[in-house]
């Protein structure tokens, strides 16, 4: 499969942060819902089963370092990590990884002035707000003029409207291999009083392993009781938040309701939140410092993955017009119909149907035009009767002019 990769053309600079609502379904941002609505962030934990290790992991952790929970962002403008949205028509500009085997590759539409986090992570995450494409960077420099280009350590670009994860093994500008702007806390949601997401934390040492949705371990400790990526954690929901304020309230309500994924090697019980010193309150955020680490439990992950059907599509999102599109197999498939559309519901006269011979992957002829295009395939049997639509994924297609 290809690796994903997307790119925007034009000339116009937009530089800001978007306001994100989070009330009644997943949280958008500039107009774009931060992954489907059953997506594993996006997905209560409450009524989650408890993890039959869980007092294990949890013990381990408080054992390796502190013991409480630490909002890591507030009032302090080099805390937390800044995130910034750009417009379709922000210029490319090369990027050059010391990992580009895991990396997804440039050019990025990252802007010269684009908001860099403080300390040793050094990340750059930057939403494009007209296809909602969320890139995300790793120990990232401006190279300054005249190539206006980057260098960073690796590099992931996700769809915001798609559910798939990274390549297997792979990492993303995360240890995990996940996403890191979804699992940001942010202070308009904390002020709203609602969080409709999961959040991201750190612990000190972690376990050679990952698990769903994770896609890369960053340890060489093989000690079932040390944390593998991607554990969940869910505050308890006997734990007494009632007398908190307005923003550690919200926040310890969603760490009861989505809980927080493991994404990183760092800190003990380090909750990641967004850089917005002009609208955290250290005062209520120094609260949430009092939840010590035995007042949470793991979580099995099992049966929240998002649904899937037959031959559903394996994600990609392409800089060229001429894309490669592949499926999952189906077991006894003679062939397989593929629909591509510009409708998401996939409208007459905006559809094109495929006959599929053989194989799972199709190349696009003639070339497509620049635009978001919506796809799904479904297995045929020897009648040549169609077994069901799969889920439908997106994938974009512009060809990248780098400024």
């Amino acid at each position: 499969m290809r690796r994903m990769m997307i790119a925007l053309v034009g000339a116009a600079l937009l530089l800001g942060l978007a306001t994100v609502r989070a009330q009644g379904g997943p949280p958008t941002v500039a107009g774009c819902t931060v992954f489907p609505a059953d997506n594993l962030w996006n997905t209560r934990v409450d009524s989650a089963l408890v993890h039959p290790n869980s007092a294990a992991y949890i013990a381990n952790i408080n054992a390796n370092g502190g013991q409480s929970v630490h909002p890591d962002f507030g009032e302090d403008p080099s805390y937390g990590i800044p995130w910034a949205t750009v417009p379709g028509s922000q210029p490319l500009v090369p990027v050059d990884f010391y990992y580009p085997d895991e990396s997804d590759p440039g050019p990025y539409p990252i802007p010269p002035d684009a908001p860099v986090e403080g300390g040793g992570d050094r990340h750059v995450l930057i939403i494009d707000q007209d296809n909602c494409i969320l890139y995300e960077m790793f120990d990232s420099t401006f190279n300054g003029p005249p190539s206006n280009s980057w260098s960073a350590g690796s590099g992931a670009v996700f769809d915001l409207g798609s559910n798939a994860l990274r390549p297997e093994g792979w990492t993303s500008a995360d240890a995990a291999g996940l996403p890191i702007f979804p699992g940001l806390a942010r202070c308009e949601e904390a002020n709203s009083g609602v969080i409709n997401h999961a959040l991201r934390f750190t612990v000190r040492r972690t376990q050679r392993a990952y698990i769903y949705p994770a896609r890369h371990f960053a340890s060489s400790l093989t000690d079932a009781n040390y944390p593998p990526m991607g554990l969940r954690f869910r505050l308890k929901a006997d734990y007494p938040i009632d007398a908190l304020p307005l923003q550690a309230k919200t926040i310890a309500t969603a760490l009861k309701q989505y809980g927080m994924i493991l994404a990183d090697n760092g800190s003990n019980w380090f909750i990641s939140g967004e850089t917005n010193p002009g609208c955290w309150d250290d005062d209520q955020l120094n609260t949430l410092k009092a939840i010590p680490g035995t007042a949470f439990e793991v979580v099995v992950n099992s049966g929240l993955e998002p649904s899937s059907t037959s031959a559903a599509p394996t994600r990609t999102v392409f800089n060229l017009a001429t894309p490669t599109l592949t499926w999952l197999p189906v077991s006894g498939a003679q062939g397989y119909n593929l629909q591509i559309s510009s409708s998401a519901t996939f409208a007459s006269g905006m559809t094109q149907t495929y006959l599929i011979p053989s194989g799972e992957s199709w190349t696009a002829t003639p070339a497509l035009v620049r635009g978001i295009y919506y796809w799904r395939t479904c297995a045929r049997d020897a009648g040549g009767v169609c077994g069901g639509w799969s889920s439908t994924e997106t994938f974009a297609v512009i060809v990248p002019t780098v400024s």
